[in-house]
Order: structure tokens, then C-alpha cells, then sequence
């Protein structure tokens, strides 16, 4: 019982922080009434007499605590159901986790080895008389905290006991994948206007690009290489718009299947995909991912999906340095090869660490992060070394100014030096834009917040053709609906490029970027709206969209 305790004190200072919080009120009362139980429940779990049994509680709870503990000490906050949910649809990048968070995730067994063996060691005999019940107790407590969090939408268990964390969770998930029953994705169904296709559409999905920190937006922004385009090429800059979500899952499945706000979820579901609509309009479809290796799918994407797409591309054997501008190369190419062809890309974009994405000869804002340690790594949630200080700020902003410079502007330059854009359409936005602490505010984390500032959501969007190429009128749109989009947009306009009937797109997914649009500026900081709860939506006021601090000598 001694180690079970020294276990759950190891989290004291969350305990602490939750008093604190909450003050002298009911909420308290009923909290404490919830933590004591519950590491009463653990507690009891070591006088279990049945050895199995007892190894089973003992292994089930540490590596439940494991994972609640490592996710804390790797995001810089508690796990919530939502972000379990995000866990599991990142689960292929599990070795990944393993490689980049070693440290922190070994700590975390080391901590929960005194739960193991605290539980596990065999106890001194009991009565029969409380044997029953000290053996349930900790079910009883899994199964209380379980329903509790359904009752409340899974949300609720702030400083609790963090073995029982993604016990509860997996049930219910569970329970939710035992009741939620989703009908077989539809064909597609809807009616075309146009004949044969002759064009290429590429929607270049960049990761972790803010649309205040681009010259597209504001003056201080970093250079894109899309204002002041060459001759041959037009740009469209439709301003601001308004992400998906503030986390890339999201975003990315719902681009993909054309989810509204209204119905999001029922969409995705069973809706068919961008790909199933592009070959259903007799195109090619090619997928170019910057960010994985080794046939790794993401962004909630699994081989059901991945079959509707003619080529999978990513760049196994690329420094991660150079991955943007290799897929710039992949991009010419298909619009080089007078194939029609539907190409969505993820780019490698500004995701953390983005001290080591750009080469140094770019390295234009001053002072910048110390380079080194991760040029093998596309992205993490590692913080080893950065504490969020101002001044760390600061120079974490200046670094992720060099690789909006590489990895946008350049990667444009090299896509517009190299690519025949007289037949094809490209719409660029980013996943999510980031919070970089320009308020202030303290904390580490860019994007994915619970409660995250307006420029999580505030991202870049862009049409781009060739000069002489005319599909639709995006010079006028891009000027009456400035600041006025969403992602939610894009999903109608592919559709509407593909020669599907705009009355029947806009009856199903709303409207295009041609329409006269006033969208409300709102992104989902509650995408995984589960077990009742609706999504909650953040409102981007664009007076108060910061624009980059004048923090930095910037010179080539």
C-alpha cells in the first residue's frame, strides 16, 4: 500500500493545482470525494489475494498510467477524452512517439513501477469478510469514474487518479463502438455538368502555417513568393480563413470528405471522399504526403480510403529539410504530364521543432533557436530544453520565420520555376495556423489547445492558375469575399472544378469560393465532439488577429 501511495503522490502537484482551482465549494467536495475513492479503490487492489487477478490489476494500471503520465509530460497537459481520441487516430506513429519521447515515457514507467509492484508483491492475508469487496473495488471504482465520465461527455477527469485515465476512456470508446453503428460509405451518386476533364486540381494542404505570419496578410509577414507572382502566373488571395479545427487530424479528414459544420460527423462517415468523386470525373488521383514514411497513413486515413487513390507518394529516403521542395517536384511532374490528374498534398510546412527545417543560408531572422538535434524529425511534441519563456519565444519565433521562408516561399518559387500551370487549378491553405505567445500568455504548446487563441484557427487560403487559363471568377470572388471564407468552402469548389452540378454541391456541402460568402469565422476546438456533447466553435474577430512583433533583425 506504501508504494501505491508514493505512486499517486508522484502526481500531487496536479492535486494541488486542482484545489487551488477550485476553492472551498461543492465541486471541491465532490472532487476530493472522487480522488480518495478512487485511490482508495487502487489501495485495496494490492490485497487481492488471487495472484492472477492481482497482476492483471497490477500490469493493467501501470501501463494505463504510463500512457496518461507520458501524454502529460510530452503535451504539457492532461489527457481528455478528446485527446485520447486524437491518440488513437495517431497510433501508427507509435514508434515514432517511442524514438522522439524515450526519455519522458521512460520516466513515466519508472514512476509507475512503484504502482506495479505495489499492487503486484503479494499481500498480507485478510478477512474473508472484505475479501469480495476489496477485490471488485477497483471495477467498481473503473466502472463509476466510466459512467460519470459519460454522463459528463467524458470530460471531468482533471487531477484524478491517472491509471484509471485511459481505462475509462477505452471504455468508452468501446461503448461507443459497440452502440454507434455507421451505415456503408455511399457512392457517388451526384450529377455531372462537363464532359472529359483536361485540367489538373492540387489542394496543397500545408502543416502549422500561420495566416498572420505571411506577407499575404500582413506587412510583416515573412515573404510567401505569392504576392508579386511571376508573369505566367495569377494568384488570388482570399485573405483570412477560417480553419476546420485547431489540430490536424481534423482538418485533414474533413477536407477530404467534405464535412460542413453543421454535419460534420454524418459526412465524413459515409459520404464518399475527394477521391471518389475525382475518378468518378474520370481523373487521376495522386496523394503526396511530405510529412510520413514507409506507406505510414495519417490524418485519420485508412486502406478503405487509400484504395481510391492511384498513387500514394512519400519520401522515404528525403531529409526532412528537403521534403517540401521534393514534393514540389512531384507536384510538376503530374501537371507536366498532360494527364488530368486530382493531387492533394501535405506538406511539411512549420509543425515544432522548426529550428532545424530550414538550411542555414535562410536563417534570415535574428536571434533564432539553436539548431541542432532534430533535422531527422518532421514533427513532435517534444519540449526538451524550450520552457516557453518570453525571450525563448522570441527566438521559437524568429526560426519558424526561416522556415516559412524555405518551406513556403522557396517551395513556391521552385514549384512555379518548374511547373506548366496553364491547365490546372491550385487552392493553397494550411491545416491550422499556430499560436506563437505573441499575447503573452504562458505555456509551450502551438496549436491543439483546449481553449486556444483566435490565430489556432486563422489560416492562409489561395488560388493560383496560370495566367491565360480561365475557370472561374476568381478575381472577382477573391475581392468580395476577402476574409470572408472557411475551409468549409473548399471541398464545394473541387467539386464545382470537377464539373459536378453546383446546385446539387451546394445542397449537400455548402458553398464555393465563387459565391457570395459571409462565413462566420468560427474553427471546432471541440472536433471530437463525443457522448452528446456538441462541438464548441471559436469566433476569429479579425481586429484582434496580432500581427508578427517587430522582434527581429531580418536580413539575407
Amino acid at each position: 500500500p506504501l508504494l501505491v501511495l508514493a505512486f499517486v503522490a508522484t502526481n500531487s502537484r496536479l492535486v494541488v493545482e486542482r484545489v487551488t482551482h477550485l476553492g472551498v465549494s461543492l465541486p471541491l467536495i465532490l472532487y476530493l470525494a472522487l480522488f480518495l475513492s478512487l485511490t482508495i479503490c487502487l489501495v485495496w487492489a494490492a490485497s487481492t489475494q488471487s495472484t492472477p487477478l492481482r497482476w492483471l490489476y497490477a500490469i493493467g494500471f501501470a501501463a494505463s498510467a504510463v500512457f496518461a503520465d507520458s501524454y502529460r509530460s510530452i503535451a504539457n497537459y492532461e489527457l481528455s477524452y478528446d485527446n485520447f481520441i486524437n491518440m488513437l487516430n495517431a497510433h501508427q506513429f507509435l514508434g515514432d512517439a517511442l524514438s522522439q519521447h524515450s526519455t519522458k515515457i521512460a520516466h513515466a514507467a519508472l514512476r509507475a513501477a512503484l504502482l506495479l509492484f505495489g499492487i503486484g508483491l503479494e499481500p498480507r492475508p485478510l478477512g474473508r469478510e472484505t475479501t469480495a469487496l476489496r477485490t471488485s473495488s477497483p471495477v467498481l471504482g473503473l466502472l463509476a469514474l466510466s459512467g460519470m465520465l459519460y454522463f459528463r461527455g467524458g470530460d471531468g477527469a482533471k487531477a484524478l487518479p491517472t491509471p484509471y485515465l485511459p481505462l475509462a476512456y477505452g471504455s468508452l470508446f468501446a461503448y461507443e463502438a459497440a452502440t454507434n453503428k455507421v451505415s456503408a460509405r455511399q457512392p457517388v451518386s451526384m450529377a455531372r455538368d462537363g464532359g472529359t476533364i483536361h485540367r489538373d486540381i492540387v489542394l496543397i494542404v500545408d502543416e502549422s502555417v500561420s495566416g498572420n505570419y505571411l506577407d499575404l496578410n500582413s506587412s510583416r509577414g515573412v515573404e510567401s513568393g505569392l504576392v508579386g507572382p511571376p508573369a505566367a502566373v495569377n494568384i488570388f488571395n482570399y485573405g483570412y480563413a477560417a480553419s476546420i479545427t485547431n489540430c490536424s487530424a481534423g482538418t485533414n479528414v474533413t477536407l477530404r470528405h467534405g464535412g460542413t459544420r453543421q454535419d460534420y460527423r454524418h459526412i465524413n462517415a459515409i459520404m464518399p471522399s475527394i477521391w471518389e468523386y475525382a475518378k468518378a470525373a474520370g481523373m487521376r488521383t495522386i496523394y503526396i504526403d511530405a510529412q510520413r514514411t514507409n506507406g505510414d497513413m495519417q490524418n485519420m486515413m485508412g486502406e478503405e480510403e487509400k484504395k481510391w487513390i492511384d498513387e500514394f507518394k512519400q519520401f522515404d529516403d528525403v531529409p526532412v529539410l528537403n521534403r517540401d521542395h521534393a514534393a514540389a517536384n512531384e507536384i510538376i511532374r503530374h501537371l507536366n504530364n498532360s494527364v488530368a490528374e486530382f493531387i492533394y498534398v501535405n506538406k511539411l510546412g512549420a509543425h515544432f521543432p522548426v529550428k532545424d527545417k530550414y538550411p542555414e543560408s535562410f536563417a534570415w531572422y535574428q536571434p533564432a533557436l539553436p539548431r541542432g538535434g532534430h533535422d531527422v524529425v518532421a514533427d513532435t511534441g517534444d519540449r526538451t530544453g524550450f520552457k516557453g519563456r518570453r525571450d525563448e519565444w522570441r527566438l521559437y519565433r524568429n526560426s519558424y520565420r526561416n522556415t516559412l521562408l524555405w518551406n513556403v516561399r522557396d517551395f513556391f518559387h521552385h514549384l512555379f520555376v518548374g511547373a506548366d500551370l496553364s491547365r490546372a487549378t491550385l487552392i493553397y491553405t494550411s491545416d491550422h495556423g499556430q499560436d506563437l505567445h505573441e499575447h503573452g500568455n504562458s505555456g509551450t504548446e502551438t496549436h491543439c489547445s483546449a481553449e486556444p487563441q483566435i490565430e489556432e484557427g486563422a489560416v492562409p487560403l489561395v488560388v493560383i492558375e496560370g495566367s491565360e487559363f480561365r475557370t472561374l471568377d476568381w478575381a472577382t470572388n477573391a475581392v468580395a469575399n476577402r476574409n470572408h471564407t472557411s475551409h468549409y468552402n473548399i471541398f464545394p469548389t473541387l467539386l464545382t472544378l470537377m464539373g459536378y452540378k453546383p446546385d446539387r454541391i451546394r445542397d449537400l456541402y455548402g458553398e464555393a469560393l465563387t459565391a457570395r460568402l459571409d462565413d462566420p469565422l468560427t474553427f471546432n476546438i471541440l472536433f471530437n465532439a463525443r457522448l452528446g456533447l456538441s462541438p464548441k466553435w471559436r469566433t476569429i474577430e479579425l481586429e484582434n488577429i496580432v500581427q508578427p512583433p517587430d522582434d527581429s533583425a531580418a536580413g539575407r
